[in-house]
């Protein structure tokens, strides 16, 4: 059975290495056959920040490039070759700093400094395929005005690492058999080494009956 690291947070309040809780579930009967880092998406959009596009111009060497600067929120403005049809002044974007990683299925390739067609690029705007966002190569991803700039694409969409936790379930352990079921006997495990530790009880407020007085006719 497989246990999602961060689900189990829900239900308990540990804030241990992934592998030490597989540690601690194995010396407590529920032996742990390994542990993997797993990522919502490849390459976990480490180096993408959301940038402001502050010009815009067209190549003069090329019909279909355009110079950019873009505002990362650090430093001076980045000189960036984009060859997209929808690039503009103003835009807010995700931006690819020099040094990060990009993955098309199993292939992979690390932005660089460039020169292209004469003019050098410090960076890459990027559309949905290129950073795992989508499937669309139509254009760049132009997000919303209010898209605070330089703050890592990670944050902004939300993208977190997880861990599987592989539990070996016994026949005689069903009562572990789910994401509570394993957190209660950590919550056990804790009760009497860090009494802080405790087990979160999952919400049932959004399942109050408001009606009671509805029939339901039963044919047998």
């Amino acid at each position: 059975m497989n246990i999602s690291y961060n689900w189990l947070k829900q239900y308990i309040n540990i804030d241990l290495p992934a592998e030490e809780t597989g540690k601690i579930l194995t010396s407590i009967g529920l032996e742990v056959g390994g542990v993997e880092k797993v990522q919502t998406i490849k390459g976990g959009l480490e180096g993408l920040v959301i940038g402001e596009v502050l010009t815009c111009a067209k190549h003069e060497n090329s019909d279909h490039l355009h110079v950019t600067t873009v505002n990362i929120g650090s430093g001076e403005p980045l000189q960036v070759v984009c060859g997209a049809p929808n690039v503009a002044a103003g835009q807010k974007v995700v931006f690819a700093t020099i040094g990060t990683v990009l993955y098309a299925g199993e292939e992979s390739f690390t932005i660089k400094r460039s020169k292209i067609r004469g003019v050098e690029s410090f960076g890459m705007i990027c559309a949905e395929d290129e950073i795992g966002m989508g499937t669309s190569h139509a254009g760049i991803i132009v997000l919303p005005e209010d898209a605070p700039v330089g703050m890592p694409a990670k944050e902004y969409y939300s993208i977190e690492d997880d861990y599987l936790i592989e539990v070996d379930i016994t026949p005689n352990r069903i009562d572990a058999a789910s994401h509570f079921g394993v957190a209660r006997d950590l919550a056990a495990y804790f009760s009497f080494r860090n009494p802080e530790i405790k087990l979160n009880k999952p919400a049932v407020d959004s399942f109050n009956v408001q009606k009671t007085n509805l029939c339901i006719p039963v044919s047998v």
